[in-house]
């Protein structure tokens, strides 16, 4: 089966396939994140094609600085309502620090623990080590679906020692390049480059047959994802320059809240007709 760019395509469950038919036709793909059934579905109902329980977890529903400190367990509670609340989107559970990283063997069976126990669809991984692509061919040999990461991988923050765009310079593109081409010949079928600049990821995915996601890569990328607290405007105090914000959730919730607030001391909520 094939698409066209004018395909009715808003009512087909997304798998890995037709993510691939997708940018064979030349269909952008949309993702978003969500971490709660809730928002989930409301994500899913409005057509989006991937839905990413990324990591970023540790930052908006945790409150912490980085995403180092998200459990494999964390995911699994989160990733279990997000893949309940989507019927159309294909679900993808973001692999935490350390769950994969020390051998292919744990790994291999950490990814199969997401996928049993939450019903996702695929996994995601950052880097393209040595042990990283023995897990990807391993996982994807074996039936689980992976979605590689490269470029600013949040997870090697300590490492990086900041969250400044990565590739800039020849060799640290061409690595970021070869790494892409690694993933996807371990058996990855798509790959998310986060923070790299745009000639670098529209050379990417010209040079791939899988579709790239990207994130702060520019616009020729197969698709693109974002954070949603960051696309609706909840979260203020983080603006980097790839964030679109869409609207302003957060005065319109803080407004919401002011005027209930108001209502409850004034003594005017409940009414009669709210009351039994």
């Amino acid at each position: 089966m094939s698409y066209s760019k004018n395909s009715d395509f808003k009512d087909r469950a997304v798998t890995t396939l037709r993510l691939q038919q997708m940018k064979q036709a030349g269909m952008k793909i949309s993702c978003l994140t969500a971490y709660d059934y809730t928002t989930a579905k409301i994500i899913d109902d409005a057509g989006i094609d991937l839905i990413l329980v990324g990591d970023s977890l540790g930052n908006i529903v945790q409150g912490n600085e980085t995403t180092i400190s998200v459990s494999l367990e964390d995911t699994i509670y989160h990733t279990r309502y997000v893949a309940k609340a989507a019927t159309r989107a294909l679900v993808v559970g973001d692999m935490p620090f350390m769950s994969y990283q020390v051998t292919s063997n744990e790994a291999f069976r950490n990814a199969g623990r997401l996928m049993k126990e939450t019903g996702c669809a695929a996994v995601k991984l950052e880097g393209a080590g040595e042990v990283v692509l023995d897990a990807v061919k391993r996982m994807t040999d074996s039936g689980i679906p992976v979605m590689g990461h490269l470029g600013l991988t949040p997870q090697s923050i300590n490492q990086f020692g900041s969250y400044r765009a990565r590739g800039k310079d020849a060799s640290e593109a061409d690595k970021i390049f070869d790494d892409a081409r690694k993933l996807q010949d371990a058996g990855a079928f798509a790959v998310t480059l986060e923070k790299i600049p745009a000639v670098l990821g529209q050379k990417i995915t010209e040079n791939l047959s899988i579709p790239t996601i990207g994130i702060g890569a520019g616009p020729h990328c197969d698709g693109q994802i974002l954070v949603y607290t960051d696309m609706l405007g909840i979260t203020k105090d983080f603006s980097p320059r790839f964030v679109r914000r869409y609207t302003d959730l957060h005065a319109t919730i803080t407004d919401a809240i002011t005027r209930y607030q108001e209502d409850v001391r004034e003594g005017s909520f409940p009414n009669s007709e709210e009351s039994y």
